[in-house]
C-alpha cells in the first residue's frame, strides 16, 4: 500500500520536473530567439496547468471515462506541440504512458499508448525538421517500437504495482485478522472471568439468602420452641403445660414448612393467599400469643398488591424486629405500622422497651447475632433504607423504606 502511494506521488511531481528540465536544455542547446522561447514557454506553461487540472480532477476511469480520456489525450496533445518545438520535450512526452495506463482502460488505453508513442518518436528521431521520406519511415518504425516496448513495460509496471498493492492489502488484512483474533481471545478471557465472577456472586448471594431465611425461620422458630418448652417445665398447671407443649409443636411444624419454602425459594406461608397487611396482622397475633407482649398492626394509605420480593422483605423485617423485641426489649407493647405511599412503602416497628445504645449493626442490641445484618441486606437489595433509633429506657424504632414496586414490576 505504501509503495502504491509513493508511485502516485511521484507521478504528480515528474511532469513539472520534466517540463522545467526540457525548457532549460532547450534554451541552452538550441539557443532559440526570444519570440520562439516565449512561444515554447507559453505552451509549456499551458501543459503544466493542464497537468495540474488532471491531478486535481483525479478522474475515475470506470465512473468518469470521458473525463479521463479528455485529460490524458489533452496531455498528449501538449506533449506533441512541445516535441515539435524541441526534441528535448520527449522527457515530458514519455510521462503520457504511465498516465494513460492509470486513467484509461481497454482499447482507449492502447490508443493512448499509440498516440504517446507517435509523439515520443518525434523526439527520438531528433524532430520533424526537415520532414523527408526516410525520416517519415524512421518515425513510423520508431513509433511502432515505442508502442510495443514502452506500452508493454508500462503495463507490466502497472500490474506489478497493483500486485504489490494487493499483497500489501492482504498483509494488512492478515494483520487485522490477527488483531481481531487476539481481541476475540481477550474477549473470551474476559467473558470467562465475568462468568466466574457471576457464579461466585451467585453463590455468595445464595449463601446470604439461605443465611437470612434460616435466621428468619429456623432460628426464630427454635427460639420460640425453646421458650414454650421452658415455660411448660416451669408451670405447675396441667392445662397450661399442655398448651405450651402444643404451641411448641405448632411452632416446630411452622418452622419446618418455612424451612422447606426457604430451600425452594418460595415466599413465606403467611403471604400465600393473603395480602401483606393481613399477613402482618396474623404474624403479630401469633407473635403476641407466644411472647406475651401486646402488638397492634395499623395500615395507612391505599393498600395494593406489591411485587413478591417487596412483600417478603417487609414481612421478614417485621418478624425480625418483633423477635428482637421479644428477646431483648423487655417491652409491654409493640406497634407495627405499614404505610403505602405513591412511590415507596414503609414499615415501622416501635416498642416501649428498655432500648439500647449503639447502632446494633453487629446483630441484635447486645451486639450479637445476624438479625439486623439480615434486615439491612434485604432492604438494600431493593435499593431501600433501614433506620434504627433507640436509647436507654426510650424503646426502639425500626423503620424500613423500600420502593413500592407494583405486582408484575421488576425488582
Amino acid at each position: 500500500m505504501e509503495a502504491g502511494r509513493k508511485y502516485l506521488r511521484l507521478l504528480r511531481v515528474l511532469p513539472y520536473l520534466a517540463l522545467a528540465l526540457s525548457m532549460v536544455l532547450y534554451a541552452l542547446t538550441e539557443r532559440p530567439s526570444a519570440a520562439q522561447f516565449e512561444i515554447t514557454a507559453g505552451i509549456a506553461g499551458l501543459a503544466a496547468a493542464w497537468t495540474t487540472w488532471l491531478i486535481v480532477q483525479q478522474p475515475d476511469r470506470d465512473r468518469q471515462p470521458w473525463l479521463a480520456r479528455i485529460c490524458v489525450f489533452g496531455m498528449i496533445a501538449f506533449a506533441a506541440a512541445l516535441s515539435v518545438r524541441s526534441p528535448w520535450f520527449g522527457l515530458y512526452s514519455y510521462l503520457a504512458f504511465p498516465y494513460a495506463a492509470r486513467y484509461l482502460a481497454g482499447r482507449w488505453r492502447w490508443a493512448g499508448f499509440a498516440a504517446a508513442a507517435v509523439v515520443l518518436s518525434i523526439a527520438q528521431i531528433g524532430g520533424l525538421h526537415p520532414l523527408t521520406g526516410s525520416r517519415a519511415v524512421l518515425w513510423a518504425v520508431v513509433a511502432c517500437l515505442d508502442v510495443a516496448l514502452t506500452g508493454t513495460i508500462t503495463l507490466h509496471q502497472q500490474r506489478s504495482a497493483e500486485k504489490r498493492m494487493a499483497r500489501e492489502i492482504s498483509a494488512e488484512l492478515a494483520a487485522a485478522n490477527q488483531r481481531s483474533e487476539a481481541m476475540m481471545a481477550e474477549n473470551v478471557g474476559l467473558q470467562t472471568q465475568l462468568l466466574s465472577q457471576a457464579r461466585e456472586a451467585g453463590v455468595l448471594e445464595e449463601r446470604q439468602r439461605l443465611a437470612r431465611e434460616i435466621h428468619d425461620t429456623l432460628a426464630q422458630g427454635l427460639t420460640g420452641i425453646i421458650t414454650q418448652l421452658e415455660a411448660a417445665q416451669r408451670t405447675g398447671d396441667a392445662a397450661e403445660h399442655y398448651r405450651r407443649v402444643g404451641d411448641a409443636k405448632q411452632l416446630a411444624r411452622d418452622s419446618l414448612a418455612e424451612a422447606r419454602r426457604s430451600v425452594q425459594a418460595l415466599k413465606p406461608g403467611a403471604l400465600e393467599g393473603a395480602r401483606l397487611p393481613e399477613a402482618l396482622a396474623e404474624e403479630a397475633a401469633r407473635w403476641s400469643a407466644v411472647s406475651g407482649v401486646a402488638a397492634d398492626v395499623t395500615t395507612t394509605g391505599q393498600a395494593r398488591p406489591l411485587h413478591p420480593e417487596v412483600e417478603v422483605t417487609l414481612l421478614r423485617v417485621a418478624q425480625e424486629a418483633l423477635a428482637n423485641v421479644a428477646k431483648h426489649a423487655d417491652a409491654s407493647r409493640a406497634v407495627v405500622t405499614l404505610s403505602y405511599m405513591e412511590d415507596v412503602v414503609t414499615l415501622d416497628v416501635l416498642d416501649d422497651g428498655k432500648g439500647f445504645t449503639g447502632s446494633g449493626d453487629a446483630g441484635g442490641p447486645d451486639g450479637s447475632g445476624f438479625g439486623l445484618i439480615a434486615m439491612r441486606q434485604r432492604v438494600r437489595r431493593l435499593a431501600g433504607q433501614l433506620e434504627i433509633e433507640s436509647g436507654d429506657g426510650g424503646g426502639t424504632a425500626v423503620s424500613a423504606s423500600v420502593p413500592a414496586i407494583p405486582l408484575g414490576g421488576n425488582s
